[in-house]
């Protein structure tokens, strides 16, 4: 099955990644430009056919303006099963992003992209009462889409159980947790759980977390859109790995030449 995806970023990186069957890809008549002829090239090294079109045709194609002049007709993208996710790990610890009903897709695509910024090894979604990966998504996430795992599954509640069977901590965002989001230690196999847009985290998913973390706000509003409050936790899980990381050779090294170290004491 096909799906229409578009913008410069997005149909970019699914030729890069390879994951997808491009039916075509079609190119708006006025554009010339060298971003555009990369993407040409590609196509041409792939053997997919490239077709240049009126703006118009893409406009009605894609329903939106903010396409960039390019649109590619493709094989939709094919979602993970968590043992996969959980196998993708990139660092000493696995680190999930599970979302609990996002339906905007432009909020999804934002996260995604936050949360291939800062290294998760893949994203979990709902089957049902959520956005799915749309061509909107796409673009939102400038392709990282492309470039995460995500699984999407029929229960976020039993998930998470699944995955606390495999080791790893559910630390769930919600404005009522006591722990403001930097008090945890994230040097951990970790999954962060957002909640819907204005709903929050559903009770029994709530229930499932191990802990609850909230960020501190301090002016009049009582809550950041998700897209934003999800990309400062998964910053925060980020920079505290980084942390350690760079501590674990200063500390091996401190260890491994306790004669250097009396040394430097006498001297």
């Amino acid at each position: 099955m096909s799906e229409v995806i578009y913008g410069i970023h997005a149909i970019g990186e699914a030729l890069k990644r390879g994951g997808r069957r491009f039916d075509y890809v079609a190119v708006s008549r006025d554009r010339t430009d060298n971003r555009v002829q990369s993407i040409l090239d590609d196509c041409r090294g792939q053997g997919i056919n490239v077709r240049f079109v009126p703006r118009e045709d893409i406009d009605r194609a894609t329903r939106t303006n903010t396409h960039q002049g390019i649109m590619a007709v493709a094989s939709r993208k094919e979602y993970s099963g968590i043992e996969d996710v959980l196998q993708e790990k990139k660092g000493k610890f696995n680190f999930l992003l599970v979302l609990d009903g996002v339906e905007d897709p432009h909020n999804l695509g934002a996260l995604i992209r936050s949360a291939d910024g800062a290294g998760v090894d893949g994203v979990v979604i709902p089957e049902r009462r959520a956005a799915g990966i749309t061509g909107t998504v796409v673009k939102a996430s400038a392709g990282a889409s492309e470039n995460v795992s995500i699984a999407r599954v029929v229960n976020i509640a039993r998930t998470l159980d699944e995955l606390k069977e495999q080791n790893v901590w559910v630390v769930g965002l919600d404005e009522r947790g006591e722990k403001s989001y930097d008090e945890v230690d994230y040097n951990m196999n970790c999954a962060v759980v957002l909640g819907a847009e204005g709903k929050g985290l559903h009770d029994l998913v709530r229930r499932k977390c191990d802990m609850l973390v909230s960020i501190p706000m301090m002016g009049a509003v009582e809550s950041l859109n998700v897209s934003v409050a999800g990309g400062i936790v998964l910053y925060e899980v980020q920079r505290q790995r980084r942390q350690a990381q760079k501590a674990a050779p200063q500390k091996a090294t401190q260890k491994a030449s306790p004669k250097a170290a009396k040394k430097r004491r006498e001297e």
